[in-house]
């Protein structure tokens, strides 16, 4: 199977696996390998968790329609570029030198218990101290660095699906 001979509902549904898979993943390192998520994390997972729902509807959906495509693909898109943003500040902040680096915050669950949700998307976007520590690497990546390599892939995927649309190959 190639590219080309992918139909769309199954290109939605390969989407939705590696979202599925990179969340699985996440919570492997979270609970197996106690890499608590920092605030930035959760935002990232929460994109990843968007990214896969509007994958999983649309390959159930298995659209025929030009526009339905279409807006699957750029809600996916969407997503996908706003977790992109969200893990691209994690990484800036991971790359901070020491005397740089914001001081650490309350918990997300205690920002929640306490803070209005406004405040807390507030404080959970500058980062912290805790955000900037950056344990697990892979290839010399952090998580955040592979979280937004992902996003950004996702991102493109989703557009690739819509671009398919909108130049008359759509999928079948």
């Amino acid at each position: 199977m190639t590219l080309k001979t992918l139909t769309t509902r199954q290109g939605f549904a390969a989407g939705f696996a590696v979202c599925a898979a990179l969340l699985g993943y996440a919570y492997y390192l979270q609970y197996v390998e106690d890499q608590n998520p920092c605030p930035l994390c959760m935002v990232q997972r929460v994109a990843f968790y968007a990214v896969a729902a509007v994958f999983l509807i649309a390959a159930l959906h298995g659209p025929r329609r030009r526009g339905a495509i279409m807006a699957y693909g750029l809600l996916a898109f969407v997503f996908a570029a706003l977790g992109a943003a969200v893990a691209a500040r994690h990484v800036w902040l991971q790359s901070l030198p020491a005397h740089l680096v914001p001081s650490c915050g309350p918990g997300l669950e205690y920002m929640l218990k306490r803070f209005a949700l406004a405040d807390v998307v507030g404080k959970v976007l500058t980062g912290s101290g805790e955000c900037a520590e950056a344990g697990w690497k892979f290839l010399g990546l952090t998580i955040a660095g592979w979280s937004l390599a992902w996003l950004v892939l996702m991102a493109l995927f989703a557009l690739l699906i819509a671009w398919k649309n909108l130049r008359g190959n759509v999928w079948r």
